[in-house]
């Protein structure tokens, strides 16, 4: 019998999107998981979009925040509630593959992997291709991924079994590496699935669509997270920029 998939989506003011991000879900080939939904506050027609499909499935499960508690805050409640073997993040605006949860455990098992991620596609705020591909290195060690996030959130799969539920960091931005990065401090490497199983998409008001705008919160990381005095934060977050400028473009190409 499969494992069940818990996957963890927060929303907030998402209605343009949502509709896509759940039937993307509802066609996966594979299909023991449950979709666990948490929402942010939403003002507009969110909520009202979600409850519609979880009246025809009960794998969809919503539960409604009483005021904006941010990203990370909502994952963790989802975290809370969810009861697969496996986690599995998707956000609101992003699109699966219909083959990406088969393909993905597949991979987990051939290679006796705790966690894995995958290449993804990119496409703009009204579903079009944008044809740019999002690899990352196919032996993603701890040290590269130290000075360069090359997980994307929609990909990112965990064993709970063997982690146990990994809460994200309080922060507003960048818990998503932080995540990764508290994973492999403990596996050291793990490998991609080297195709891609998802479609990311660029909104024009999104923050992480403009890496300058995410200095501020990559510093924090340094800062924070790992502990790192002021001086030393900075000559790290240089050899970030180098990384992010330099070396992770090698690995976004065109279709």
């Amino acid at each position: 019998m499969s494992e069940l998939v818990s996957i963890i989506i927060p929303t907030y003011n998402t209605e343009k999107f949502i509709r896509a991000t759940l039937q993307s879900v509802i066609n996966q080939s594979y299909q023991n998981w449950e979709m666990i939904l948490v929402d942010d506050a939403s003002t507009d027609q969110t909520v009202f979009i979600i409850e519609e499909f979880a009246q025809n499935d009960n794998r969809i499960k919503l539960f409604k925040l009483a005021k904006n508690s941010g990203n990370g805050f909502a994952r963790n409640v989802a975290l809370e509630k969810a009861t697969g073997k496996y986690i599995a993040y998707l956000d609101a605006d992003d699109v699966w593959f219909p083959e990406k949860l088969e393909k993905q455990i597949q991979f987990l098992k051939i290679n006796n992997l705790p966690f894995t991620f995958s290449f993804y596609d990119c496409i703009d705020e009204e579903g079009n291709d944008l044809n740019r591909r999002v690899e990352a290195p196919l032996n993603l060690t701890y040290k590269q991924l130290f000075y360069c996030n090359y997980v994307g959130n929609l990909t990112a799969i965990y064993d709970a079994d063997y982690f146990g539920k990994i809460a994200l960091p309080a922060s507003q931005k960048r818990q998503d590496w932080r995540l990764w990065l508290t994973i492999l401090k403990q596996i050291k490497t793990t490998k991609p699935v080297p195709e891609p199983l998802a479609f990311y998409r660029i909104r024009k008001d999104s923050i992480s669509s403009s890496k300058f705008k995410l200095i501020k919160h990559n510093f924090g990381v340094y800062r924070e997270f790992h502990g790192y005095n002021f001086v030393f934060s900075v000559l790290l977050m240089m050899r970030f920029l180098f990384t992010q400028l330099v070396v992770k473009p090698r690995y976004i190409n065109n279709k």
